[in-house]
């Protein structure tokens, strides 16, 4: 797979001080060449199928304000999905909401094998290994998973603005929520619009609760973050009631 480039995974503001690593997976909507755009139509790969908008910009600007690490991805999840288990059916999807994906019907098991040695592997590698070194100097608590969501999926409504997903350790999405529920105009929600038995918790799964670190995945509805100011804003939004909650782990 000589046209991707080795930084499948981008480590940003690496000395970040912050006890918490942000992570963006579905941060690029990017296809490498060799895949001649999975026979997607160009427009296509601006939409949400093929990543998360907004997302990125989000994780940035709260990156910058926590002063925390952040690693993001640099290829899309139409590509493989790195936030899935690569085993699991919708790891290299063939149809996207109701967009089928020509480029991954009918693949065979030794193109997914490459996918995953060349991107899953890479980028989970790049994770592990950061988060190994601040847990060996003991200057790390927490991972967050920065994620958007479109407001109507599948014919669905979707009227929730923010959603902090958790799994058994609850204890991030919790604090940020209560702490944002003071603003009555903000509609909140713990496990939506996603929850783990959707398979989206595979990220924080290996990376953070199997280290005993605090996960929390934040999901933002992305018309909220479509621009700059709005991107900026949502990360000024967030950055107060996240820092306190992993600072007072």
């Amino acid at each position: 797979m000589a046209d991707i480039s080795a930084e499948i995974a981008c480590l940003e503001n690496r000395n970040g001080s912050f006890p918490a690593l942000i992570v963006c997976e579905h941060a690029s909507n990017h296809i490498p060449e060799r895949f001649s755009n999975l026979g997607l139509a160009r427009p296509i790969l601006t939409t949400h199928i093929a990543w998360d908008p907004g997302a990125l910009e989000v994780a940035r600007a709260l990156s910058a304000r926590l002063h925390a690490p952040l690693i993001h991805a640099t290829v899309s999840r139409l590509v493989i999905d790195l936030n899935r288990v690569p085993s699991a059916p919708d790891s290299i999807a063939t149809i996207s909401e109701n967009t089928p994906i020509p480029g991954n019907a009918a693949l065979e098991e030794s193109e997914r094998q490459v996918r995953v040695r060349d991107i899953y592997e890479p980028f989970h590698r790049a994770v592990e290994e950061f988060i190994n070194g601040r847990v060996s100097t003991k200057s790390i608590k927490a991972v967050v998973s920065i994620h958007s969501f479109t407001r109507v999926y599948k014919g669905h409504e979707r009227p929730w603005q923010i959603g902090f997903i958790h799994d058994k350790d609850d204890r991030l999405a919790r604090l940020a929520l209560t702490d944002l529920s003071s603003d009555p105009t903000l509609i909140l929600a713990l496990n939506e619009p996603y929850n783990p038995s959707h398979g989206v918790f595979h990220t924080l799964d290996r990376h953070a609760c199997q280290r005993r670190l605090a996960p929390l995945m934040v999901e933002i509805r992305n018309d909220l973050i479509a621009t700059k100011v709005t991107q900026d804003a949502m990360a000024e939004l967030l950055a107060d009631p996240i820092g306190r909650a992993i600072r007072d782990l």
